[in-house]
């Protein structure tokens, strides 16, 4: 089933109208109804009942993530979610080794502790705590001495600030994050793959295809490093639906059959 995003944002959002000075395009963009005036939204092209949100010439419309933009700042923002996820439980892992570098039988008996109480909420989650690959590495450490600890502590911290900036840089759409992104997960992907060398399992693979499939779609649908066009390409992709787009695209979409009276319950 294809998921319409135009008409899911606006369910849960709400619609996005905008009164144009161009005489004609203002007539097309316009309805009379038995409650009132109508508009339509330059987001989904339904018309929604109510005054505009906004007027003013057509070229000063706002820009409103409208289609595959729209498909795309959904999933970037799960793999934002992912990465903060991932990075808030590394640096619970550096600051358990840190805290208790010289003890190691407290260092054992904290992370047990911790990872008794995370588990239910990994399981619910679908997580398997007891197989993943940073609880893996954190239990390999026990045996290590005070100097090594704190080395490990240090490495985790750089790793957990790398994905919690990564996250909230994509959560915000900044292209740095994208580039970031990119280049930290290609990076640790021979890690990974040594790790499957060393123990495969199903999380193990999981994660290694997620993250090669992260580093292609965001690559690509991003134009990152020049790819299909480059940074030029992607602006005017993602500048292209003008206002008078928007309003042809809905009326295409429409067929031309409902005209001015199609109504919006939204």
């Amino acid at each position: 089933m294809k998921i319409d995003w135009d008409r899911r944002t606006c369910a849960r959002r709400g619609h996005i109208t905008y009164v144009p000075d161009e005489v004609a395009l203002r007539e097309r963009l316009h309805a009379t109804t038995a409650v009132g005036e109508a508009w339509r939204c330059l987001r989904c092209g339904d018309f929604a009942i109510g005054l505009a949100h906004g007027s003013g010439p057509a070229a000063e419309a706002p820009l409103v993530l409208r289609g595959r933009a729209l498909r795309d700042v959904v999933i970037m923002r799960v793999i934002a979610v992912e990465r903060t996820v991932r990075g808030l439980f590394v640096l619970l892992a550096a600051y358990a080794v840190w805290r208790f570098s010289n003890s190691r039988a407290a260092v054992h008996r904290l992370f047990n502790e911790n990872l008794t109480v995370f588990r239910p909420v990994a399981r619910h989650f679908h997580y398997d705590l007891d197989h993943s690959p940073v609880v893996d590495t954190i239990r390999g450490v026990f045996q290590y001495r005070h100097s090594t600890l704190l080395a490990v502590a240090a490495a985790l911290l750089a790793y957990a600030l790398i994905e919690l900036v990564e996250g909230v840089g994509l959560w915000m759409l900044k292209r740095w994050a994208e580039y970031l992104a990119v280049v930290a997960t290609a990076a640790f992907l021979p890690l990974e793959i040594y790790e499957l060398t060393e123990k495969v399992s199903g999380l193990r693979i999981a994660t290694f295809v997620f993250n090669i499939l992260v580093v292609v779609y965001i690559a690509l649908s991003k134009r990152l490093f020049r790819l299909r066009g480059g940074r030029a390409a992607y602006e005017a992709e993602r500048h292209s639906a003008s206002l008078l787009e928007v309003e042809l695209a809905a009326d295409t979409a429409s067929g031309n059959t409902l005209g001015p009276k199609r109504r919006s319950t939204h």
